[in-house]
């Protein structure tokens, strides 16, 4: 399971360490793409299987679905560590989240975000959505501690 959160600084080469408790749940091969709020989705191997299991599921009928399998499935490589735990993001992946210097890794329980450090600071300090609020709302559906 991935928690937590680290800031790490790109190199001139676009390289960027994940950290090591990441880099052990990930395994030598993962997928790396574009998710959704601007930042990148990073999936173990197992995870990213299941998801594309899923993915099966969309009707190539629909105009909708097509267009979402095509979007997202396109966005995303296959990626692995160099000897120093870091990867190399793609160029056309460093522009989708403007990663230019440093980097938010976060663990979202199944998967790793990449995010700009700024855009995650401005999206975790939002105004829009209260924690507490929301808090609430996930033991109405009966998720609580």
């Amino acid at each position: 399971m991935f928690t937590g959160e680290y800031i790490h600084s790109f190199d001139e080469k676009g390289r960027v360490i994940i950290p090591s408790k990441f880099r052990n749940e990930l395994g030598e091969t993962f997928y790396i793409g574009k998710g959704l709020d601007k930042c990148l989705f990073v999936y173990p191997i197992e995870t990213w299987n299941e998801f594309v299991g899923k993915l099966r599921n969309l009707s190539t009928f629909n105009k909708q679905e097509r267009f979402f399998l095509r979007q997202f499935v396109s966005g995303f490589s296959e990626c692995s560590f160099d000897k120093q735990g870091r990867i190399l993001v793609p160029p056309q992946l460093r522009e989708f989240s403007a990663l230019n210097t440093e980097a938010a890794i976060i663990g979202v329980i199944d998967r790793i975000e990449i995010w700009n450090k700024e855009s995650w600071n401005d999206y975790s300090n939002n105004d829009e959505f209260d924690f507490d609020s929301i808090a609430e709302k996930m033991s109405d559906l009966g998720i609580g501690l």
